[in-house]
């Protein structure tokens, strides 16, 4: 969905958008609508990385969906079901251009696993990606320098967040080629965490459900080099920080990290490291299931053990 909403005001403090007209929110099926078509040479990567999902990671798929059925017969006798019918949980993924290749692989065949391992348990699913339009800046930029450049701009990117599963979608299987474009080698380019966060945060409120999850997945610090260059290296950094803090603040969802690569502790109270993409599932997996057999009572504390 096209986002048409006016420039903003670039005498405000703090984080803001210098435009958000060229923001993107989509299903993943629309993609092609914010980025456009694939080139031959980007179908034929995509195509090619498609079919190492399929078919070279079957030993590892075999792996973890036996750590995945033993861990939620563990949950089962530990969690009324109740329980988990009254609890969502959406996972937003980095999109940035770092996560490309056996990262983001391994990333769409994790997202598969778990949003199985959920939904069989009866909880709603959400799987979320976030990344921008263009590189160093897009339409915002352009628009921007036609303006002259006006100092404290905000955020000169365009933002691109994408669906890959409702938490309406009820299967309880994998998702099959629903995940594909998730691995288009164009996707992948700059990662500006705290309006992402903000936006997965917003749709789980939206959710009647009363125990309310949000898991990032991620491989390093908030980048885009046009919003920093105009605003100072801490910019993007100091709102992640801020959107972190007022989340843990409220308390209403609870908020969990998986650093891919990178110690995400840094920034987030619950967190795991992740050292290589093979073992992210089985990363995500434990975290997961810690904090699903956490009582309800202890939401806010960091009771979740480093893994």
């Amino acid at each position: 969905m096209f986002n048409p909403k006016p420039r903003g005001d670039i005498h405000t403090p703090g984080y803001h958008a210098y435009v958000t007209l060229h923001d993107w929110t989509v299903p993943s099926t629309k993609l092609s609508s914010a980025i456009g078509r694939l080139s031959d040479k980007d179908k034929s990567a995509l195509d090619s990385a498609w079919a190492e999902l399929l078919s070279g990671l079957t030993g590892w798929k075999t792996k973890n969906l036996i750590l995945a059925a033993d861990m939620a017969a563990e949950i089962r006798d530990r969690v009324p079901e109740s329980g988990l019918r009254d609890t969502a949980i959406s996972i937003l993924f980095d999109q940035s251009g770092s996560m490309r290749g056996q990262k983001m692989l391994y990333a769409a065949a994790s997202a598969d696993i778990v949003q199985e391992f959920l939904s069989t348990l009866g909880i709603k699913v959400e799987l979320l990606g976030f990344t921008t339009c263009g590189w160093r800046g897009g339409q915002s930029r352009r628009i921007w320098n036609d303006d002259g450049r006006p100092p404290n701009p905000g955020r000169l990117n365009d933002l691109l967040h994408v669906i890959y599963r409702d938490a309406t979608d009820n299967r309880q299987s994998s998702m099959g080629v629903a995940l594909q474009p998730m691995l288009r080698p164009d996707l992948p380019k700059e990662n500006i965490d705290g309006e992402a966060i903000e936006w997965a945060s917003g749709r789980l409120r939206e959710r009647p459900e009363a125990r309310k999850i949000l898991l990032v997945v991620s491989d390093g610090a908030p980048v885009d080099d046009a919003t920093l260059l105009a605003n100072g290296t801490h910019y993007l950094h100091d709102h992640l920080l801020q959107v972190i803090g007022e989340l843990e603040a409220a308390g209403d969802i609870e908020l969990l990290a998986i650093g891919l690569g990178f110690s995400a502790e840094r920034y987030y109270r619950v967190s795991a490291h992740c050292k290589i993409p093979y073992d992210l599932a089985g990363a995500m997996l434990a975290l997961l299931r810690a904090r699903l057999i956490t009582s309800q009572n202890t939401q806010g504390q960091d009771r979740t053990p480093r893994l």
